[in-house]
């Protein structure tokens, strides 16, 4: 695992690169699953290296990818470069100062591999609400509640501690307790679901 900043939520960070391409071979497939459409204005909340910022910068009109770690937001940068991509404006920053960081309402949240390390999840999800135009989305993406020796990539378990895990039902009541409504849950095989929530 990349060395991270003490801000980082437990059990986060980047993974040693090549596992996070065989986990997500296809984000494109994620985001459609989660609901993100094209032409919308989205945050790719704690975006890492822009594994799936790529790919929500071909789809949406523009992105804002917030991260803690300067770091890796150059990394996402270089990665954008290569591919050309003009639309993404890199903010770094706390994921608790979203609405200070952006200047006008979104479409559409994602946040992947992270709600489960975040110490006050209803206080997150209503910083989000703050920063979704009304009927906008928040899209989290979070592990099964399996043991971690039994979700292996490249042969070799990874993803959070099993403690830190969370179920459907306890993502859905903090999606529920930040002020925002469940719209759906998708399976994201192998290890993974995505719970979709809706500003009213």
């Amino acid at each position: 695992m990349i060395d991270r900043p003490p801000q980082f939520f437990e059990g986060t960070g980047m993974p040693d690169p090549g596992w996070w391409e065989a986990l997500w071979p296809d984000p494109a497939g994620v985001l459609a699953s989660v609901g993100m459409k094209t032409g919308i204005t989205v945050i790719d909340l704690c975006a890492g290296d822009g594994w799936f910022t790529a790919q929500i910068a071909k789809l949406a009109a523009r992105v804002i990818a917030v991260d803690i770690d300067p770091k890796l937001l150059e990394a996402s940068r270089q990665r954008l470069s290569e591919l050309g991509v003009t639309n993404c404006e890199m903010v770094a920053g706390d994921a608790w100062r979203l609405p200070a960081m952006v200047r006008e309402p979104v479409d559409f949240v994602f946040l992947a591999n992270v709600f489960h390390g975040v110490p006050d999840r209803p206080k997150l999800v209503a910083a989000v609400r703050s920063v979704l135009k009304p009927h906008g989305l928040l899209a989290i993406v979070n592990w099964h509640p399996r043991p971690r020796e039994e979700t292996r990539v490249l042969g070799e378990p990874r993803g959070p501690k099993t403690e830190l895990r969370m179920s459907t039902d306890a993502t859905i009541r903090d999606g529920e307790a930040g002020g925002l409504s469940l719209v759906r849950v998708a399976e994201l095989p192998p290890y993974h679901y995505g719970a979709v929530f809706q500003r009213e």
